[in-house]
């Protein structure tokens, strides 16, 4: 059975510690600890050692770049405080003081290399930083954000306006019907690269009702979502998303797809579904198992005809 909490960039999480985020004093000896675990990324781009995982630092982080912005992650299991810093998009290994220590990765590639507490950790620091690069001025007067809460609040100076960071609720999902699955791809992706139908939940909505509103509006196909069958969910920082994920049966198979949306869909029995999951399929891929939209796939691909 798929489990969300083994899904990749959400396994193995720490224990976030949230009393402890306005605890300014608490914070400040803690980044000074000796056994601290510090983190870096650079533009949503995690430092990584050449095992794949990130390359972890204690407290001579804050010597690399002075005034970098800092987020409070929480405590490992041994109750070790974890800090992410993030650095300035101009920051240049060569030369610095982790010059040789490892590699700026973009963070798709990146994920899929890295151990599962590195890559949870690697992606919440991500959204939370994305989202402030973002968020510098208070959407209600205007004026100047302060980061608080040792990066899980941005706070106005002027009128006192508090944000908190987003996460977009989204919807993936499959139709299926009579043994078939509906696959799409998007103009940009690489060719043969095929996927579920995705897209944003909107206001007065269910997340059910989203992926059958989604599925009818790229591919012109009928889904009730009243028996939306719900598979796992996955956060994902791009910039900052839950992916939630869903099988639905189709209740008709004539595909009109939304060319804004789509450059083509196409029904895909389950043989053919698992040959592409296997990369054995002749023209056709797939995400990888990094991406729920792989997890999705792979339940209808491993079910019974």
């Amino acid at each position: 059975m798929t489990n969300s909490n083994d899904m990749p960039l959400a396994a193995k999480p720490i224990e976030r510690a949230a009393h402890r985020r306005s605890d300014e004093a608490w914070l400040e000896e803690a980044f000074k600890r000796d056994d601290v675990l510090i983190f870096l990324i650079r533009d949503g781009a995690p430092l990584l050692a050449r095992d794949g995982g990130l390359v972890w630092l204690g407290p001579e982080a804050a010597r690399v770049s002075p005034g970098s912005p800092r987020l409070f992650l929480g405590v490992d299991k041994a109750g070790t405080p974890v800090f992410a810093l993030d650095l300035p998009p101009k920051f240049e290994l060569e030369g610095s003081l982790i010059e040789g220590v490892g590699e700026f990765a973009d963070f798709r590639q990146g994920a899929a290399r890295m151990p599962a507490m590195d890559a949870n950790c690697a992606s919440t620091a991500r959204s939370l930083f994305l989202w402030h690069g973002s968020h510098g001025y208070c959407a209600k007067c205007g004026g100047k954000n302060a980061v608080t809460d040792a990066g899980w609040k941005a706070q106005c100076a002027m009128c006192g306006a508090e944000h908190f960071p987003r996460t977009d609720p989204v919807a993936i999902m499959l139709a299926v019907k009579d043994g078939k699955a509906l696959i799409g791809r998007q103009k940009f992706w690489p060719a043969g690269f095929i996927s579920c139908l995705a897209g944003f939940c909107e206001p007065g909505e269910t997340i059910e009702q989203a992926a059958a509103r989604e599925i009818f509006e790229e591919a012109g196909i009928v889904c009730d979502p009243a028996f939306a069958e719900y598979v796992a969910c996955q956060p994902w920082p791009f910039p900052s998303s839950l992916m939630m994920g869903f099988i639905l049966t189709a209740q008709t198979d004539e595909i009109e797809i939304d060319s804004k949306e789509l450059e083509s869909a196409r029904w895909v029995p389950r043989a053919e579904m698992r040959e592409i999951l296997a990369g054995k399929h002749s023209s056709l891929f797939c995400p990888p198992p990094t991406a729920i939209a792989h997890h999705i796939l792979k339940v209808w691909a491993e079910r019974d005809d």
